[in-house]
């Protein structure tokens, strides 16, 4: 049985260093990824997943809010 997934998650954002909270999104039955988001309160977006590897790297790196993942 795999652990739940964390509903947030704190990292030090990339542009300014400030802490940046990120929520995981709604999660389908599949268990291959569990996408998160967030924005720092400098306007950054910032994401992150956890899962399969290339599901977590087309997330992470996807430019719009559309990103399905799909078997």
């Amino acid at each position: 049985m795999r652990p739940k997934a964390a509903r947030s998650l704190t990292f030090k954002c990339k542009s300014c260093t400030k802490p940046v909270t990120v929520y995981l999104q709604k999660v389908s039955a599949c268990s291959h990824i569990q996408p998160y988001l967030g924005v720092c309160s400098c306007g950054m977006p910032y994401r992150h997943a956890t899962g399969q590897q290339d599901a977590v790297n087309g997330f992470v790196l996807s430019l719009d809010g559309n990103w399905r993942h799909r078997h």
